[in-house]
């Protein structure tokens, strides 16, 4: 059960990437995070409500409001090193994020056994390679690969903190809508600051109404996101961090999977590659 959660994971999240980068084509990428968390926030309230999640507060909920807050920096210092660098030099570094849940779960005590430490291996090195690194060409700025790392950090503490958000189904989404709540803070405040400083949160050809009609693209980026979240939180409570966090970060597959199918972006042969490696360590994990 945990791979199948952690695989669900990765498809949710690597869709949700997609479509957020398609997004980010029309308005900035504060509008994008701001809207598409206010869109589940309301969502998970409602379910809140009728599922009575308030009986579930507790202190527990400290780790989803920390993973709120990170959440957007994250995606922020990604978006913001994509625009800067390489895709192929940007994407398989942020993969590196896997590091920090995984190193969680060793330093909690938990020990792969060797066809699950082979399949970790193999499963990194396959996201790594998936996302096409670019070994030729310009240098790439050093403020590119800060924003890289520290967006990979931000991602995998994400991963590490939201596990420890909830032990009920109804904490579950409490949990989910305290950390979309801070998400749309943490978002809303930079956005706030953005515009203030006279930089505009939508294009001024597209205005109010690009926003209006991107509303279906933008809730399916915020639940993708919840749904990725809370598969991710049922895959950590099914079995080892160590695994659920490997599968799960199978995202930038899924998404250049979806550019080839929906974008005709071709793969080159280290991301084929990087895929097939990927695809064989998840059999080894699932195996295990």
């Amino acid at each position: 059960m945990t791979a199948v959660m952690a695989l669900l994971t990765s498809l949710m999240w690597g869709l949700a990437d997609f479509g957020g980068g398609l997004l980010t084509r029309r308005m900035s990428a504060l509008t994008v995070v701001v809207v598409s968390q206010a869109i589940a926030a309301a969502v998970l309230g409602a379910v809140v409500v009728a599922m009575g999640g308030w009986s579930a507060w507790g202190p527990q909920l400290w780790f989803a409001a920390a993973a709120g807050v990170v959440g957007p920096v994250a995606m922020l210092a990604f978006y913001k090193a994509l625009a800067q660098g390489p895709m192929g030099v940007v994407s398989p570094l942020a993969s590196l994020a896997v590091v920090v849940p995984v190193g969680a779960g060793l330093a909690l005590g938990e020990r792969p056994g060797w066809l699950q430490a082979a399949g970790i291996a193999i499963a990194v090195a396959g996201v790594v390679l998936a996302g096409g690194p670019e070994l030729r060409g310009a240098p790439v700025q050093r403020q590119t690969i800060a924003l890289t790392l520290v967006s990979a950090l931000g991602f995998g503490a994400v991963m590490a903190l939201i596990e420890h958000a909830s032990t009920t189904m109804a904490g579950l989404f409490l949990a989910l809508f305290v950390q979309r709540l801070c998400n749309v803070a943490v978002g809303g405040a930079a956005l706030y600051v953005q515009v203030r400083r006279g930089v505009p949160a939508l294009p001024a050809e597209h205005g109010a109404g690009a926003v209006v009609a991107a509303l279906p693209a933008l809730a399916f980026v915020g639940l993708a996101d919840v749904a990725a979240n809370a598969t991710y939180m049922l895959a950590t409570e099914y079995g080892p961090v160590t695994t659920a966090a490997v599968l799960a970060s199978l995202y930038p597959v899924v998404t250049a999977i979806a550019a080839r199918a929906v974008l005709r972006e071709r793969l080159r042969a280290i991301q084929a590659a990087g895929a097939g490696l990927a695809l064989f360590g998840t059999v080894l994990l699932a195996s295990a």
